[in-house]
């Protein structure tokens, strides 16, 4: 019978099936950062060592601070304990790890590909939500639990029930000033944030092949803002120039092979999914959200809905809850929401392809708001000021930092004042995320620049 991209790596994975649908599965690649600590003790609690060391890696990103490349910068001592415990953890079990003073340093969802670490065919796990990003390359990524982190570190192996198929296709061509998070949050904004609850997506269609790979990365990174368990796109020419040459990508004697074996990683054409979806490319505007959650975006050019246009009561509510954390009207232009704070980076949006269009609206102006600009890893830091970026966002008033996770969730110290909106090219807009009573309003890097130079949210197509 036909396969789904997704059927063939899980098959090709299965260990054993239990009678209950439980299946347990090889692991290629475990992404572990300073919040796995919960697993590390339980290896220790119980005598057990990392099964397999030489396909763990371990990347200091959530903590670390991002003003400085030194650990003695931090302030907060749980926080330093948090960050200790990581570099000792790695020592002692033997793990590679990329610390704050390697020049390979990043956001282990964009070292990642950008190492050659994730490929087409593998399945990548790590205790972040986010690892869904890793599925751009064709591979079946998804985060876990704290006793599934240290099922993997023990045994290089997980129980997973299968998840149903969902293929989203995305047909047409997007518009100039359409990104890739302006994708997302549409797709989102049109399924829900329960839409694909709990499901395997494929993206498809011709607006998601015309995506850059670094494009595809933001895509399938927001998957689970959508409810989903991972996120993926078939593997193509792009794909393989990307990977080709990269440290940790085949060898130049091994990747004919490699790439052999990639190309059959397609879907099989009458291959059955569970459920799809289908978006008009053309219909996609620069999207913001304006609510608590990655659903409630609208196109930059329209209005904060009525919750009383819903007819649905609970939906109702729940849009009126939002308004009122928010503090914003119903009925009022997007482009009138006002702006206190910038940030542009995250595993969504912190590569070079997003300092890039940022850097052009920023070029040549002046922010109105303080703008926090995160590299997601040193070889982007060093990249963008290759190509002076760096001189551009800081003669706009930008303030240029080192790379990590920084505003994105706030772990580290990077927050948001009590209502302050900031305008974010992160992935989550929920209540306090950034900050105790910070309003994130989710955004592309060119509309995050915008509207920190604007000083509220501003349509980009403007620029």
């Amino acid at each position: 019978m036909p396969k789904t991209l997704f059927q063939k790596i899980w098959d090709t994975h299965t260990i054993f099936e239990r009678d209950d649908g439980q299946t347990l599965l090889a692991i290629d690649w475990h992404f572990c950062h300073e919040g796995s600590f919960h697993g590390f003790n339980y290896l220790k609690q119980n005598g057990m060592s990392v099964r397999r060391p030489d396909r763990t890696m371990g990347m200091a990103d959530h903590y670390v601070p991002t003003t400085s490349r030194s650990l003695n910068s931090i302030t907060n001592p749980e926080i330093q304990s948090v960050v200790d415990q990581f570099y000792e953890n790695t020592r002692q079990f033997g793990l590679r790890m990329l610390g704050i003073e390697d020049e390979k340093h990043g956001i282990v969802h964009v070292v990642g590909p950008e190492q050659g670490l994730s490929q087409p065919g593998l399945i990548i796990v790590c205790g972040d939500s986010h690892t869904s990003t890793h599925g751009a390359m064709g591979a079946i990524a998804f985060g876990i639990g704290a006793s599934e982190v240290a099922h993997v570190f023990a045994t290089q192996t997980l129980w997973q029930a299968k998840p149903e198929t969902l293929r989203i296709n995305v047909d047409g061509s997007l518009k100039k000033e359409v990104t890739a998070k302006d994708v997302i949050l549409a797709i989102i904004a049109q399924i829900g944030a329960a839409g694909g609850a709990g499901a395997a997506i494929e993206y498809a269609g011709s607006a998601i092949q015309g995506l850059s790979m670094e494009g595809r990365m933001t895509v399938c990174n927001m998957s689970i803002e959508a409810g989903a368990r991972c996120g993926m796109v078939a593997p193509d020419e792009k794909t393989f120039d990307y990977l080709k040459g990269r440290a940790g990508s085949p060898s130049e004697t091994d990747w004919h092979d490699a790439e052999k074996f990639w190309r059959g990683l397609q879907t099989d054409p009458g291959a059955p999914f569970d459920r799809e979806v289908i978006l008009s490319a053309e219909d996609i505007e620069p999207m913001v959200t304006w609510g608590t959650s990655p659903e409630e975006g609208v196109s930059v050019s329209g209005k904060v809905p009525d919750p009383k246009d819903e007819n649905d009561a609970n939906r109702s509510a729940q849009y009126q809850a939002s308004l009122d954390y928010m503090g914003l009207k119903s009925g009022m232009a997007v482009v009138d929401i006002p702006i206190d704070r910038a940030f542009i980076g995250s595993c969504t949006n912190g590569r070079i392809e997003d300092l890039r269009a940022a850097a052009m609206i920023a070029k040549g102006r002046k922010a109105k708001v303080p703008a926090i600009v995160a590299p997601g890893s040193m070889p982007v830091k060093r990249q963008a000021e290759l190509e002076g970026l760096d001189r551009i966002f800081i003669e706009a008033g930008f303030e240029w930092r080192e790379s990590g996770c920084s505003m994105c969730v706030g772990i580290n110290g990077d927050l948001a004042g009590n209502g302050e909106h900031v305008a974010s090219t992160s992935n989550r807009n929920f209540r306090g995320r950034q900050g105790q009573g910070a309003r994130t309003h989710l955004m592309s890097p060119a509309s995050a620049a915008a509207a920190a130079i604007k000083g509220h949210i501003a349509d980009v197509r403007d620029f």
